[in-house]
């Protein structure tokens, strides 16, 4: 990071410098703020390359430079071309108008909303039309993820869904919900399926009252998810007990997806 200082006629040291800092009676646009790589330390040099001229540095703990885009929540633009001039969408916003909705990362009920409202306006826009849903998500909150289900259902096109990567709990719940026929999974994806589970604290009356809610919750998601994949009750209660992992054939094999597709063109059939 490289500061040009174009201050001039400063006599007095600035005060957010430390005690014993040496600054330069004049300063003027032939000296310019250096930082000499990661220990964030400053110095006032002039053009000059003569290493006498060097004034004394101090140390300044400024936060780091560096950019991680996923923290800043950057998120690439794409520019198209219309009858009106350019027009900007995020890359999610333009892949909306294909009709392709992204549920990635934890589910909750944040992220919820986003994909309970495309799936409503993709609805209203078009209702005869599939909507294709990508999954890579680790699970999360059964209430969250029942309210998309439960859309999914509602809605009259048919939902398509896909495994990108991972679909565990609560997105493995949402990947078999999918149309029939139309639930895919990548080669390279893992599918995960377990039984919730959740925390309760206080009277010993209200863990009781929480201990049975969650096993409601419990039966009538495999009580869903045998109705989707096929498979007995008695099956998903037994294989949900612990974690379940799936290869993306394992997972066709078990009722979870209806085929795994590495080319579009395999999609497209």
């Amino acid at each position: 990071m490289r500061w040009r200082l174009t201050l001039s006629g400063v006599a007095a040291s600035p005060s957010f410098l430390p005690a014993g800092f040496i600054w330069p009676d004049r300063l003027s646009s032939e000296n310019e703020f250096f930082s000499m790589g990661d220990s964030r330390l400053f110095a006032v040099l002039p053009k000059t390359p003569q290493k006498e001229a060097m004034v004394p540095m101090a140390r300044i703990d400024y936060p780091q430079a560096s950019i991680d885009p996923s923290a800043s929540g950057l998120v690439p633009m794409v520019v198209e071309q219309t009858a009106r001039g350019e027009r900007s969408f995020d890359i999610y916003s333009r892949l909306l108008k294909e009709r392709i909705i992204f549920l990635v990362g934890p589910v909750e009920d944040h992220m919820a909303n986003l994909v309970v409202a495309q799936l409503l306006f993709l609805e209203a826009e078009n209702p005869d039309k599939d909507i294709h849903l990508y999954i890579n998500s680790p699970g999360g909150s059964v209430t969250a993820g029942m309210s998309i289900y439960d859309t999914m259902q509602f809605i009259k096109p048919d939902v398509s869904t896909m495994c990108i990567g991972q679909a565990c709990s609560m997105g493995a719940f949402l990947l078999t919900a999918g149309a029939q026929g139309k639930r895919f999974a990548t080669p390279n994806s893992r599918v995960m399926i377990h039984q919730p589970s959740g925390g309760a604290q206080g009277q010993a009356s209200d863990i009781h009252i929480q201990a049975q809610e969650i096993l409601k919750i419990r039966h009538r998601l495999n009580e869903l998810m045998a109705h989707h994949s096929g498979r007995p009750v008695s099956d998903i209660e037994r294989d949900t007990e612990r974690d379940h992992f799936l290869s993306a054939d394992e997972a066709k094999e078990y009722g979870l997806v209806d085929d795994v597709m590495s080319h579009r063109q395999a999609l497209q059939k």
